[in-house]
């Protein structure tokens, strides 16, 4: 070993986390520089003086120079001690800045949230959710775009969303998931269709070949009905909402397929009849999406929390 790494010591090998002594040190430091006593610096910083000499001391072996000089009178910074403390400070300052920017970016992240919904989510859920989220983030600035569940995903992958809410039978490439809620697709129609006085479930195969009122494509309740019958006809009349849907069944446009979630009120006053379907499952999972690998935080995590509430 050369004479230049004699004097370097072992302190210079390794990372600079292991040859820096960390924020909570150089904060002592700066504290027994400050009160001129050893035990005061321990007090304010919320440690016994046991502890305190035990830091000191390790950061003395860590740097190789002895820092403090101890008295029955108290501590004195030695020479090397009074130049680590102004680098100390310097340390110390450019970290409290650094929190301070760290916050800023918390707080503007916290003051709005974006959430994208399909439709049936955004209508007949996310309004219950939101009002919760507003009780607990009052300052948070929430804005919702409804689409369906190609469109949730575009704006998710975009950045311009920052949590989204799907119904389709798959979770869109690019994003991950969690089920927060399931649901069931119910067949309806106006109550005079002939379908409304059947007294026989109605066959899949006849609910496949039969023209329907349908979502736009793209949408999830499409995706799922076409999923599980394998193939749909086509449509008697392409909407783009489940309100135009609803509105367009009960004047007696045709029968529909749509979210149990969606047609409640309508089938207690009867301006809406189910029909049974025998052969077919119409359930699905109500899924909350995000892109891959960034789990939701502050805002969005707090909304994705109540949908399991």
């Amino acid at each position: 070993m050369s004479n230049a790494d004699e004097q370097a010591g072992p302190a210079a090998v390794g990372s600079l986390a292991h040859r820096v002594p960390d924020l909570g040190a150089l904060e002592l430091l700066l504290a027994v520089a400050r009160l001129g006593s050893l035990g005061g610096a321990a007090r304010e910083m919320g440690i016994t003086q046991p502890a305190a000499s035990s830091r000191v001391r390790s950061m003395e072996r860590q740097l190789g120079v002895a820092l403090v000089d101890r008295s029955p009178r108290g501590s004195r910074l030695t020479d090397a001690g009074a130049l680590v403390t102004d680098w100390a400070r310097r340390i110390v300052e450019a970290a409290e800045a650094f929190d301070a920017g760290a916050q800023a970016l918390r707080v503007r992240r916290d003051s709005r949230l974006r959430v994208a919904a399909s439709m049936t989510i955004a209508e007949y859920l996310l309004p219950g959710w939101l009002l919760a989220l507003r009780a607990q983030r009052p300052d948070t600035a929430v804005s919702l775009h409804a689409g369906n569940s190609t469109v949730v995903a575009e704006r998710l992958l975009s950045d311009e969303a920052d949590l989204g809410f799907v119904e389709g039978l798959s979770v869109p490439a690019g994003l991950d998931s969690a089920v927060i809620a399931h649901d069931r697709l119910i067949v309806v129609t106006a109550p005079g269709h002939v379908w409304a006085r059947r007294r026989r479930s109605l066959a899949a195969e006849e609910l496949a070949s039969t023209p329907l009122i349908l979502r736009e494509k793209g949408s999830g309740t499409r995706q799922v009905l076409d999923a599980a019958l394998g193939g749909l006809a086509r449509p008697l009349i392409e909407l783009s909402s489940t309100t135009a849907v609803k509105a367009a069944v009960v004047s007696g446009a045709g029968p529909a397929v749509l979210s149990e979630l969606a047609v409640g009120e309508e089938l207690a006053m009867r301006r809406l009849v189910p029909v049974p379907v025998a052969g077919v499952a119409l359930a699905r999972d109500l899924r909350a999406v995000w892109p891959t690998g960034h789990r939701p935080t502050g805002p969005a995590r707090d909304l994705l929390s109540l949908t399991r509430g």
